[in-house]
């Protein structure tokens, strides 16, 4: 199969990135509309849906995109047409309701469209099925995003498989997230703790329908885990610290920089997510311009295979 060069994944994919930031029309969702209840959450033109974003303030420091506004301003320029958005306050704040309060109305009344709010849970914290029925039930998220490290929970929590099956059972996705930045970047009183996601694999075993994604996950999936997430597993991957030149092509091909060979990961399972504000999102473009990509395997990536993900989960 043909593979694409930079000059024609430009033109051809990505139609205008960073050097020609045409406008884009986006495909407005009413105030009152039900998210779960929209068949193709994607529409128009080929342009970019991003699994990765997070709204409001990162509490270590200022972000140029951290307003609204202005996130989506830089995402329209780069042509992502849909966002799943997260929020920071997930990270430390007790009051979770509140949080996903928060989210679904700033992506109603604020996000133009294109915002797809994702709530979370905390297992750490009593309550924690009420705040899940509630993104389902009354803010119609599709999803739900958990932070590991910084909600003092892992996967061998005694809960966590039951977080699994009923989100299996409401037909919902779960975004588990790795990392969130290099823990040296952090306020010395702030100490992440570490996550295993070595049981993970055995408890989607038993949910063979549950829909999953891992963000921000190469630090804590790797190796032998890696492995037994690609064949035991449909996990899907996001792209948003896929590093090093070619890196996305490269663990297509089974043939990585690092860690273990002949261990291809199918281009279908892998989901453009650029963990903006906190990255660039010219940096997720690139690597896709860097890696030797089909023009079918970079579109699957940019917006066909996390639209049919979202759609699958309908």
């Amino acid at each position: 199969m043909k593979k694409v060069n930079r000059r024609t994944f430009f033109s051809t994919t990505l139609k205008a990135t960073a050097a020609a930031s045409l406008p884009v029309t986006f495909s407005s969702n009413s105030p009152t509309e039900d998210i779960k209840s929209k068949f193709n959450l994607f529409e128009g033109k080929p342009g970019a849906i991003d699994t990765n974003i997070n709204l409001f303030e990162w509490p270590f420091r200022k972000l140029k995109y951290g307003d609204t506004g202005d996130l989506l301003a830089k995402l329209n320029k780069h042509r992502v047409e849909k966002a799943w958005a997260g929020s920071f306050e997930a990270l430390f704040h007790k009051d979770i309701n509140g949080v996903n309060d928060r989210l679904a109305k700033e992506c109603k009344q604020n996000g133009k469209g294109m915002l797809i709010p994702f709530g979370t849970v905390n297992l750490a914290w009593p309550d924690w099925e009420e705040d899940l029925r509630r993104c389902d039930e009354v803010y119609k998220m599709p999803g739900v995003r958990i932070y590991p490290t910084y909600q003092t929970f892992d996967p061998s929590h005694p809960d966590f498989e039951k977080l699994v099956a009923q989100v299996a059972k409401r037909n919902m996705i779960l975004q588990i997230v790795g990392d969130m930045d290099d823990s040296r970047n952090h306020h010395p009183i702030v100490l992440t703790r570490p996550a295993d996601m070595n049981p993970l694999v055995d408890i989607i075993k038993k949910y063979p329908k549950v829909k999953i994604q891992m963000l921000y996950w190469t630090h804590k999936i790797t190796g032998d885990l890696l492995e037994r997430f690609i064949k035991e597993t449909n996990v899907v991957f996001d792209t948003s610290r896929i590093e090093s030149s070619g890196a996305v092509g490269r663990l297509i091909e089974g043939n990585p920089w690092n860690g273990k060979k002949g261990i291809p990961l199918a281009a279908e399972r892998i989901l453009f997510g650029s963990h903006m504000p906190y990255f660039p999102v010219e940096a997720s473009f690139l690597k896709l311009m860097e890696s030797p990509l089909t023009l079918e395997q970079a579109n699957g990536v940019l917006y066909g295979n996390a639209n049919s993900f979202m759609n699958a989960s309908l």
